[in-house]
């Protein structure tokens, strides 16, 4: 789906923001500080958007996410109300909190589609605007979200996939964190799909590092032949490092998703690359999305998701990132 619509809804994110910067008063400069990334302030009446996600303990990875919400809100006079639960369940009631609370907008994930429909369903059929980002890219308008803001998992799986085998790789094993995942099913599919070696999958404890760590290693000694890892977040790419030199395994690690500590990774050559989604643009646009439905009746992407990713990070480009991701953003 989003590779007929991307370069318009990419478009159509870059005319967003400079709406969204244009709507602002008081003639403040785009960038007030090295770690501002604000586009002055919003006089419009104050709202509140409740943004629930499925954040796990931990993963520094909603961080970015968050702070590109709180960019947005800051700018928007929006009152953002953050809550997380990487129980399908348990992020519902949080929905449902959200809708009791007469909020005027809710951002979402749907990484568990089946757990969460009805409830946001709920919030969209009684009148409360929804948007979906990062997770559910195949669901957003079954539950009648307005707009997808995210990366398409298989498509960014298949991209690493190709780059995988044209690098030579014969044997990878594919980590997933996070067991019921579609986003991460969707990666390691892909990946799948395109490869021209063998591919393995090995679930991990995403809460639980020493246990991840030891998992991995234990693959690698079971199989010799494993010559890459992929990890589908920066964190567990991290902590496969330490897998392999536990198994003393010649492997490659490869990454999905960044923070700080991926791009030194990146930049020493430790981890090979990464496939970036731009997690802050994803929290930034959907509560931008939401601020301008309400203040002006716009939609964006016409119908079709709009694409954060994938952008591939390797030693080619990760000094232009490195400036970003020192202040969380990227």
């Amino acid at each position: 789906m989003l590779q007929t619509g991307r370069r318009a809804g990419i478009l159509l994110a870059g005319l967003a923001l400079a709406l969204t910067a244009c709507s602002s008063h008081g003639g403040k400069k785009a960038q007030e500080s090295a770690n501002d990334t604000g586009a002055g302030k919003a006089n419009t009446p104050r709202m509140k958007i409740a943004m629930v996600t499925h954040q796990a303990p931990g993963d520094t990875f909603w961080d970015i996410v968050r702070k590109g919400a709180e960019a947005a809100a800051a700018k928007d006079n929006v009152q953002l109300v953050y809550s997380n639960d990487p129980d399908g369940d348990k992020q519902a009631t949080l929905v449902q909190n959200a809708i009791d609370s007469k909020v005027d907008g809710i951002a979402v994930t749907l990484s568990h589609p089946d757990a969460m429909a009805g409830t946001v369903r709920k919030a969209s059929g009684g009148g409360i605007p929804v948007v979906v980002l990062n997770a559910g890219v195949d669901a957003w308008q079954k539950v009648g979200a307005l707009e997808f803001f995210g990366s398409d998992e298989s498509l960014a799986g298949e991209s690493a996939g190709k780059r995988l085998s044209t690098e030579g790789a014969k044997h990878v094993l594919c980590v997933l964190h996070e067991q019921g995942s579609v986003s991460l099913e969707a990666r390691c599919g892909g990946l799948a799909k395109t490869f021209s070696g063998k591919t393995d999958k090995v679930y991990v404890q995403g809460t639980n590092m020493p246990s991840v760590r030891s998992t991995i290693a234990a693959k690698l000694k079971q199989d010799k032949s494993i010559d890459r890892v992929v990890a589908l977040g920066a964190p567990f790419a991290l902590t496969a490092l330490q897998s392999v030199k536990d198994a003393g395994s010649p492997a490659k690690i490869a990454a999905f998703d960044m923070n700080p500590a991926m791009v030194k990774a990146v930049q020493d050559g430790t981890v090979e690359w990464a496939v970036d989604q731009q997690p802050y643009l994803q929290g930034y646009l959907a509560v931008d999305s939401l601020w301008l439905y309400k203040t002006n009746g716009n939609v964006l992407g016409g119908g079709q998701a709009t694409p954060t990713g994938p952008y591939f990070v390797d030693k080619t480009n990760v000094a232009a990132v490195a400036q970003y991701a020192s202040r969380g953003t990227r």
